[in-house]
């Protein structure tokens, strides 16, 4: 592909220092750690915490949490960023909600966060399975709040729509980098249609009088600019953001992208204030952060209440 000047060459991308005291993982193990993923191997089911080799799961995982993958371990995308493999997927298993809801039960949660990978292969890209995920998690843990982070179902308002109508309280759709990076670390994904996401959910909560909180998070150490993280954050506070989160990105093998930079500890924190400012009720924005990293925690900060789904279906 010719480079013209949009993405970095990664050819000539001078490597970083070696990886600062900050990002140092967690321990791993532990009682509660065993005994989480001895529940998802019996349940057959998947986490992102796993599949995309979070740092943080040593720590959500001894706290008795998991983000719960849905639609199986194979996406239909190829990011270059993203530790989840691409190639031939699974059937759906219509199943998996109510495994995913006794998984909740089983663990105690009172807040569930649930995503799944891309299938662009299905008609809705799985939003009537996120949807039935939901509404088992709700049937079976009552009080139970749910975050779903979702696909883009490529620009698909029907599909979104299916998701909102189970009023998840919280609706997270990633934009994962500034724009000028998308052909480089998202080549199947545009910035344009996933802000619309974000500002349907919003505009779609505000017609039905929905608390439904429309979350966003990225990367940095890729290669942006600070200007450009900045406009990237306006965008996100125009669109209706209520909680956003910013992370350092760490390469999961050397066939993924590279490190750019290590960001510092204090930029999260000026980015983080900038958000604020801009009127973004909670930034989670640090080093080890990821996108649902401590989200029972914003949920309870901002007194996210239970949703109920709307009592009419949303039109146009």
């Amino acid at each position: 592909m010719k480079n013209d000047g949009l993405i970095p060459d990664l050819t000539q991308a001078p490597l970083p220092a070696r990886k600062p005291s900050w990002l140092r993982m967690k321990r791993q193990g532990g009682a509660d750690y065993n005994d989480v993923k001895r529940l998802l191997r019996t349940s057959s089911l998947n986490t992102v915490c796993e599949s995309a080799n979070c740092p943080n799961r040593g720590e959500c995982f001894n706290s008795r949490t998991a983000t719960f993958m849905l639609l199986g371990d194979i996406c239909t995308r190829h990011c270059t960023f993203c530790n989840i493999p691409g190639g031939r997927v699974a059937p759906v298993d219509p199943d998996e909600p109510r495994r995913v809801a006794e998984a909740v039960n089983e663990l105690a949660l009172k807040f569930a966060v649930v995503t799944s990978v891309n299938r662009d292969d299905l008609p809705d890209g799985g939003a009537a399975h996120f949807a039935s995920t939901i509404r088992r998690i709700r049937r079976l843990n009552a009080g139970c709040g749910v975050e779903v982070l979702i696909p883009d179902f490529q620009g698909d308002p029907l599909a979104l729509e299916t998701v909102l109508t189970a009023a998840p309280e919280v609706l997270n759709h990633n934009l994962e980098t500034v724009p000028r990076l998308y052909r480089a670390m998202r080549p199947q994904a545009d910035y344009r249609r996933s802000l619309q996401v974000l500002r349907r959910s919003r505009q779609w909560a505000d017609a039905f009088g929905s608390d439904i909180r429309v979350k966003t998070g990225i990367m940095v150490g890729v290669g942006e600019t600070r200007d450009e993280v900045v406009d990237l954050i306006k965008d996100a506070a125009d669109c209706g953001i209520r909680i956003m989160t910013i992370g350092q990105y760490l390469q999961p093998s050397l066939r993924h992208h590279p490190v750019l930079r290590y960001v510092e500890p204090a930029e999260f924190d000026e980015l983080a204030h900038i958000g604020r400012e801009l009127g973004i009720e909670w930034m989670e924005s640090g080093p080890m952060v990821r996108s649902s990293y401590h989200a029972r925690e914003q949920s309870d900060a901002l007194g996210v209440r239970s949703q109920s789904p709307p009592t009419r279906a949303a039109t146009g």
